[in-house]
């Protein structure tokens, strides 16, 4: 089955998130997510039954992305909350429709073994009247993540060795990225982008409604020589750009429109003038040159750890080497 191997850790969680996990068993805190306030610990939610290892509760679901959001190369926990009684409906290749009550999770790390360091844990939480997103700093001591509605400063060591301060969002900074036509909106959890073996784990255990269709069409990131080139470059650029970059969002006055599905060259960028890139564009006439990537403003702009030229404007303070390389490819291969 595809990704079988890659994907054993992953659903081994997910069977241990199935089963009793505790005596007594522990439960999510369902007043914490639908009720008005900001929970000030993230122990207060209940999510998990080891907060600090990061052991779920039953009805929190550990999954993962096929190509996941570049962080500056932070290691990422995502969990998904279904609240009993509610179910998960599919909605095509896109988000997986999640009902009044549910929540994500992902927590922000670096290191590994008895070095790793739970850095920060955002969350969003779908109430009444629509998703609110909320940042956690964790502690030294590593026991509990504390609400930072005012996000912070970290400094600390990427995995390449990279000496960065590193930036946990305000309450505010987290609709720059998950707001859509002045809503909040989860970007991540698109049926595209999961794996076709944990949707059907979902399915089968009666969590999600049906097999979604379109499920599974993006590589998996560190398969990606294995892909074709032009599918790892797009799903690069829809899970790193296309949240801001598309209509109804913060950067829809750019023209882009990266996301997955858009098939028109020039909404893509091929052969587009900036509408209003300034400096940005570092001299360049286009969005995108076929067959020049020296001479394309999107890989200039992925290339710049400059702010006022960098892309993305915030989620990462270093340049994704890997990801800028595909996408140098991906163009340098266009026919001019």
């Amino acid at each position: 089955m595809r990704h079988s191997g890659v994907l054993a850790a992953a659903a081994l969680a997910f069977a241990g998130a199935l089963s009793v996990q505790a005596t007594p068993p522990q439960y999510v805190n369902d007043e914490a997510i639908a009720g008005e306030g900001m929970p000030r610990l993230l122990s207060d939610y209940g999510f998990f039954a080891d907060l600090g290892e990061q052991v779920p509760v039953p009805h929190v679901y550990p999954y993962r992305l096929n190509t996941p959001l570049y962080s500056d190369g932070a290691d990422k926990l995502r969990f998904v909350y279904r609240a009993p009684g509610t179910q998960f409906r599919a909605d095509g290749e896109g988000l997986i429709d999640m009902p009044v009550g549910a929540a994500l999770i992902k927590t922000f790390a670096f290191g590994e073994g008895e070095s790793r360091r739970l850095i920060e844990t955002r969350v969003l939480l779908h109430r009444a009247d629509g998703w609110v997103a909320l940042p956690y700093l964790w502690n030294e001591e590593q026991t509990d993540a504390q609400l930072a509605v005012a996000g912070a400063r970290i400094d600390l060591t990427t995995p390449k060795g990279e000496a960065i301060s590193y930036r946990v969002p305000n309450k505010n900074q987290c609709k720059e990225c998950h707001g859509l036509d002045d809503a909040v909106v989860p970007i991540g959890p698109k049926a595209r982008n999961l794996s076709g073996d944990w949707l059907a784990q979902m399915v089968a255990a009666g969590h999600l409604d049906r097999m979604p269709q379109g499920a599974d069409q993006l590589p998996l990131w560190e398969a990606r020589e294995g892909a074709s080139l032009n599918a790892a470059a797009r799903a690069y650029l829809d899970v790193n750009c296309a949240h801001c970059h598309r209509p109804g969002s913060t950067a829809s006055n750019s023209g882009l429109d990266l996301r997955w599905e858009q098939e028109d060259p020039h909404a893509l960028g091929i052969g587009k003038r900036p509408v209003a890139a300034g400096r940005g564009a570092g001299g360049h006439l286009f969005d995108i040159v076929p067959g020049s990537p020296d001479k394309s403003i999107l890989t200039y702009r992925m290339a710049s750890p400059e702010p006022g030229v960098a892309m993305p404007e915030i989620g990462k303070e270093t340049v994704d080497e890997d990801g800028l390389e595909v996408v140098r490819r991906w163009i340098g291969e266009m026919t001019p």
